[in-house]
């Protein structure tokens, strides 16, 4: 779509520091990196709406009306949801959620706006170099995402990537092109998610990046890490010791959650909070809350979801034995000192 055809809206999508775009039919509300969520002065004409519409209706080939009131796209990293006003009461509402192929986070930004420490970062590198399985935590738009494609960085170029999302937002082909990728979008109706995880490992991939487990589709990620392969993936909770229940809870089989409960503690390594705040001058902050790692006694008598940083600081630094393991046999003999950067980026 043309300037002309985002209209008012053109310049909040070039501003790379604005994520979403909302109208309620009413007011225009945008989430902004540094100010937050606030509400704009700036009000859509309905004849701009109605011919906003058109064009994304055009642009998929679907029709919008009241029998058919949702109205979705994808396209240049937007994902635009529109749904229609005999449902929408308010009025006829749109939502803009920008995930542009680009790496917000470095080295130097995250420590300057105390995202994190350095120890820190050099600890999750060398996870990555470990072959770590790493699920990120957080709330809606806390970064998760973010960080995630940050982690990509240090994955050898030798290694095949699969990525498999229903918004493509981790863009690991685009951010990462001399690395070898196979980039998967599922559709409910035609490719689901556990489809995609089932055909993936086809393809003879080293790493699954699942952009977000939320259902199902946890469980075959879970088998999938049974065999070798290596993940990370983002899942919403706002601890990291809720993750192994929050994955109980996806499953619809009480049988197979209660095993790939049990399951969590041996497969899954390392476990991230990213958590998300306003300052007392009104910005947002985003910062890494929690780092622990999911420990299991070889015999299953204990398991555990041990904290190392808690409140942004670290509060231990002594790895249960399993982990440690995994470090050395991947080569990494000082998890919280500086790696080299082996992935060619």
């Amino acid at each position: 779509m043309t300037r002309e055809q985002f209209g008012p809206l053109y310049p909040l999508i070039q501003n790379d520091r604005i994520t979403d775009i909302n109208w309620n039919g009413r007011q225009l509300w945008i989430d902004h990196l540094d100010r937050g969520r606030y509400c704009s002065n700036m009000i859509l004409e309905t004849a701009f709406i109605r011919q906003f519409t058109s064009h994304i209706s055009n642009v998929v080939s679907l029709n919008f009306n009241k029998h058919t009131p949702l109205l979705e796209a994808e396209a240049n990293g937007l994902r635009i949801s529109i749904i229609h006003e005999a449902y929408a009461r308010s009025g006829r509402s749109i939502s803009i959620r920008k995930s542009p192929p680009i790496k917000r986070l470095n080295d130097e930004m995250m420590i300057k706006q105390n995202y994190c420490t350095k120890e820190m970062l050099d600890f999750l590198k060398n996870c990555v170099k470990a072959h770590m399985n790493i699920v990120i935590c957080g709330q809606v738009g806390s970064g998760k995402t973010e960080l995630l494609k940050y982690l990509t960085r240090f994955i050898p170029s030798n290694e095949r990537v699969i990525t498999i999302e229903d918004n493509l937002e981790i863009h690991y082909g685009t951010i990462h092109p001399e690395k070898d990728c196979i980039e998967m979008k599922v559709d409910p109706d035609h490719f689901s998610y556990t489809q995609a995880i089932k055909a993936c490992l086809r393809q003879l991939p080293n790493w699954i990046l699942l952009s977000e487990s939320r259902g199902d589709e946890v469980r075959y990620l879970m088998e999938s890490l049974t065999t070798g392969h290596y993940c990370m993936t983002t899942i919403h909770t706002d601890d990291v010791r809720k993750i192994p229940e929050r994955i109980r809870n996806m499953i619809r089989d009480s049988y197979a959650a209660e095993r790939i409960g049990r399951e969590t503690y041996i497969f899954l390594d390392i476990c991230v909070l990213i958590r998300k705040k306003m300052d007392e001058g009104g910005m947002i902050r985003r910062y890494i809350d929690q780092i622990g790692c999911f420990s299991s006694l070889k015999d299953g008598s204990q398991q555990m979801v041990k904290l190392f940083v808690q409140d942004g600081v670290f509060v231990d630094r002594s790895l249960p034995e399993d982990i440690m393991d995994k470090f050395w046999k991947n080569d990494v003999f000082h998890p919280f000192e500086p790696a080299e950067e082996r992935s060619g980026s």
